[in-house]
C-alpha cells in the first residue's frame, strides 16, 4: 500500500479557491481504480493548512492518477494561487493491523 500525507499552507486570499479546487479533485480521484481513500482536511490549528491524506493500492495506481485530466484541471488551479508552504510525503506500508 502506498500512503500519501501532507500539509499545504496557502495565504488567506488563496483558502476559498483551494478548498474548492481540493473537493473536486478529490471527488474524482475516489472513483479511480487503485484508490482507497483520498481527503483534504482544514488543519483547526492553522489557519489556511489543508492536510492531505491519501492510500493507494500500489505505485501503478498512484502513478496513473497523476496522468488524469482531472489532476491536471488541479495542478493548474493551484497554479494560481498563493502558497505559504507545501510538505507532501509518499510512504510505502508494507505492514499494518487494525487498532
Amino acid at each position: 500500500m502506498i500512503v500519501v500525507s501532507g500539509v499545504i499552507r496557502v495565504a488567506a486570499a488563496s483558502r476559498e479557491a483551494a478548498r474548492e479546487a481540493a473537493l473536486e479533485v478529490a471527488t474524482a480521484t475516489r472513483q479511480e481504480a487503485g484508490c482507497i481513500s483520498y481527503a483534504f482536511y482544514a488543519d483547526l490549528e492553522q489557519d489556511g493548512a489543508f492536510r492531505v491524506f491519501e492510500e493507494w493500492e500500489s505505485d501503478a495506481a498512484l502513478a496513473a492518477h497523476f496522468k488524469t485530466p482531472h489532476m491536471a484541471a488541479f495542478r493548474e488551479r493551484l497554479a494560481g494561487l498563493e502558497f505559504i508552504s507545501r510538505k507532501v510525503r509518499r510512504y510505502v506500508v508494507t505492514d499494518f493491523s487494525e487498532l
